[in-house]
């Protein structure tokens, strides 16, 4: 397996396609093309098939995936305010485009355009439209009838409102849905950092509807927050007001859940009478959870921690790895450009590395496919 990335900002759509892929074309010794992945900036995005012709008039892609970004990753840069154009290419990676729709029915919904393979596990790439596709639902279809099969993407975050985004198929553009590849008969690596830390203590959900907890551990879920507030540093507290989350614990088999083993969710509201909050997932009572606080500090040692995990348990260096960040983070929350991508080739060794500022961000957390916010999502290859 070889992979190549490569970088273009130039202002013209066609051109920069062009050479982009060129760039990436030029670090694969001359090996037949398995796959291309193309991502390209918001300033490309009424442009976009000239941004893919230019890319397949290059190198003829035989399978191609991508999307329009709110703003792009190629090696160590993640370019936020400007025209750019990644392309990433695989040669020895055997890949399968598909192309997903969501179809209403008076019952509610299909999922209509691909078949996913009961009798395989295989790795998939998903780049969902999030305006007109419920990726939430494909991924609890994934878990209850095709457990083990693993999805790593992110939603794209060209749009700025319905039928705006651009996805790419092929030789196509695609303006709704979900476009995506499946990797038959590899078992690709995941990582995924919430950014988030554990504030507190683990908590027992006593009392739920739906979405509502409305005790924990015999008390409000309410007065359990203002006891760890109250214990908190003041510097602290203040973040409490800036990113406060819900960790919901995946495996209730673990003794004592750290870093990984929290689904995080927002909390959506407070009733201060009631003492009840509400968050973005519904939990049953028996759950445990944590509350969380997401800040750059967090986020930086989240991330490095779980580089260094993935890192020990790999047989060598992987040949290539796609991104998917969440657009709340990059300069907007660490204050700095290109934090994630440098990060990833400082621990990694600069192997290639192509992604997009998401949306929303599709990774497993503890062997269940999830869709997250606020994370950084990777998908690496290795032989």
């Amino acid at each position: 397996m070889q992979i190549g990335v490569g970088l273009s900002t130039a202002q013209e759509a066609w051109q920069a396609g062009a050479e982009a892929a060129a760039h990436a074309r030029d670090q694969l010794a001359g090996e037949a093309l398995s796959l291309a992945v193309l991502f390209a900036s918001r300033a490309h995005s009424d442009n976009a098939s000239a941004v893919l012709a230019g890319v397949q008039d290059t190198v003829r892609a035989p399978a191609l995936v991508g999307c329009v970004a709110q703003a792009v990753v190629a090696g160590r840069r993640e370019i936020e305010d400007e025209p750019a154009v990644a392309v990433w290419l695989a040669s020895g990676l055997p890949a399968e485009t598909f192309q997903l729709d969501f179809l209403r029915t008076s019952s509610g919904g299909l999922l209509a355009g691909h078949h996913f393979d009961k009798s395989t596990r295989d790795f998939h790439l998903l780049l969902p439209d999030p305006y007109s596709f419920p990726a939430e639902l494909l991924l609890e279809h994934l878990n209850a009838d095709l457990p083990g099969t693993l999805a790593v993407g992110g939603l794209a975050s060209g749009a700025r409102g319905p039928a705006g985004s651009r996805l790419f198929r092929d030789r196509d553009v695609v303006t709704s849905g979900a476009v995506g590849v499946r990797f038959p008969g590899m078992h690709g690596v995941s990582l995924v950092s919430q950014g988030c830390r554990p504030i507190g203590y683990p908590y027992i959900v006593t009392g739920a509807r739906g979405s509502l907890i409305t005790e924990l551990a015999g008390r409000s879920p309410v007065e359990r927050l203002q006891e760890i507030v109250a214990a908190l540093p003041p510097d602290q507290q203040e973040l409490l007001t800036q990113g406060l989350q819900v960790g919901i614990v995946v495996d209730e088999h673990l003794a004592v859940p750290g870093r990984g083993d929290f689904l995080i969710r927002g909390i959506l509201g407070a009733d201060l009478s009631s003492g009840v909050i509400e968050i973005g997932e519904a939990v049953e009572v028996g759950t445990t959870i944590q509350f969380q606080v997401r800040d750059a500090a967090g986020a930086d040692k989240d991330l490095r921690a779980a580089l260094a995990r993935v890192s020990s348990d790999l047989p060598g260096p992987p040949a290539g790895a796609l991104l998917f960040t969440c657009n709340g983070r990059g300069r907007r929350m660490f204050g700095v450009a290109d934090h994630d991508a440098t990060m990833i080739a400082d621990l990694l060794g600069g192997i290639p590395l192509a992604g997009f500022f998401a949306a929303g961000e599709i990774g497993p957390i503890a062997g269940r496919n999830a869709l997250h916010g606020f994370t950084a999502s990777m998908a690496l290859f290795i032989e």
